[in-house]
C-alpha cells in the first residue's frame, strides 16, 4: 500500500464514520421529536420478563389506612 492509497483509505474512513454519525443524529432527532405521538404495544414474547407496572397509593387510600404505633415489646398501642 502505497502513500496514496492509504490517504484515500483514510478518508474513506473518516467520511463513513461521519456520515453514519450524521446518520444516527438524524434518527434521534426525528425519534424526539415524535415521541410523543408513539403508543406502548404492549409485547407478549417474554410475558415471564415484563411483569405488571408497580401500582402505587394514592392519597385517599393513604388517609384510609390507619396508622399503628409498636412498642419495643412488640405489643402494638
Amino acid at each position: 500500500m502505497d502513500m496514496d492509497q492509504a490517504a484515500v483509505f483514510l478518508a474513506g474512513s473518516v467520511l463513513t464514520v461521519l456520515g453514519f454519525l450524521i446518520i444516527l443524529g438524524g434518527i434521534l432527532i426525528a425519534n424526539n421529536l415524535i415521541a410523543k405521538y408513539w403508543k406502548p404495544w404492549g409485547w407478549t414474547f417474554f410475558a415471564w420478563a415484563n411483569p405488571e407496572p408497580t401500582r402505587f397509593m394514592t392519597h385517599e387510600e393513604v388517609e384510609k389506612v390507619a396508622p399503628v404505633l409498636k412498642e419495643e415489646n412488640g405489643k402494638s398501642k
